[in-house]
């Protein structure tokens, strides 16, 4: 990845805590190998892991997440949504990943369900980046201002208020 582009994975099965790590870390660095490792290590004796999808299509959970950013040397940071987003001390944060409920499609068809989903928020370049995996590129967020205001409304949202970011995979 060259300086000034934006790493993006995309959606593929269920990995999206996986594509999360990857998307907030700007390098593939996760594996759907590395997850199942770590969930056989946070529930050695369990038949039926309790931390990924029974179909072995990923779904991971949290626990996954911040065991994965603990091997990095890195911690995960709860939030209470109580707070508000300008407590927040920004150049202490490396990135954000956000659970956020998702609809489920077949196709074009979509479903009255309702799932989680892990998505990656990131600064690149002095910009922010909604780098949702579900999303065809990154979307641009802006500035600290435009983040603390997109993080107090709704971060699904795919608007754009920067120039496009060149992508690498």
């Amino acid at each position: 990845m060259s300086e000034g582009e934006v790493f993006h994975e995309k959606q593929r099965l269920e990995l999206c805590a996986i594509h999360a790590l990857n998307n907030v870390l700007q390098e593939r660095v996760f594996t759907k190998e590395t997850a199942d490792d770590i969930c056989k290590r946070l529930a050695p004796q369990c038949v039926v892991n309790p931390h990924r999808s029974v179909l072995g299509t990923g779904n991971y959970d949290v626990n996954v997440i911040m065991a994965a950013l603990q091997s990095r040397e890195l911690a995960a940071v709860w939030w209470d949504k109580r707070r508000t987003v300008q407590s927040l001390c920004m150049p202490k944060v490396q990135g954000f990943i956000l659970n956020v409920p998702s609809r489920v499609s077949l196709g074009i068809v979509s479903l009255p369900l309702r799932r989680r989903h892990w998505l990656a928020v990131r600064q690149v370049n002095g910009q922010y980046y909604n780098l949702d995996s579900k999303l065809k590129s990154p979307v641009c967020i802006g500035g600290e201002a435009e983040l603390r205001n997109a993080l107090t409304d709704d971060i699904t949202a795919p608007r754009s208020r920067c120039p496009p970011a060149r992508c690498s995979l």
